[in-house]
């Protein structure tokens, strides 16, 4: 099983600016650590349906290989920093993490 990362933040003052600098950073501090099969960061879509869940302004995604790789990015420098340089921006941060087995179609 892979492990899917899924963080959604809501900015204190969501400029323009300050959205792109927060997803700067998540390239920055985040992307390439070992064992992170996929990589993904971005601003909330302007999808609107009812069911649609809007109370964020970047969403990041990492898929990573399995548990242990996970936690070693948790752990990492690179990780601590990241939370240490932008953790002030940030109003609300939700975390959604989940097992999920691979298929092919």
């Amino acid at each position: 099983m892979v492990l899917f990362h899924a963080v959604y933040f809501l900015l204190t003052d969501p400029t323009s600016t300050n959205l792109a600098v927060l997803c700067n950073g998540c390239r920055e501090f985040l992307s390439d650590h070992p064992g992170v099969l996929s990589f993904s960061v971005g601003r909330v879509s302007d999808l609107d349906r009812h069911v649609n869940d809007r109370d964020y302004h970047v969403a990041l995604v990492i898929v990573f290989k399995d548990r242990d790789s996970h936690d070693t990015y948790q752990r990492s420098a690179r990780h601590t920093d990241f939370v240490a340089a932008f953790a002030p921006s940030w109003k609300k941060v939700r975390v959604f993490d989940a097992d999920l087995e691979t298929f092919t179609s």
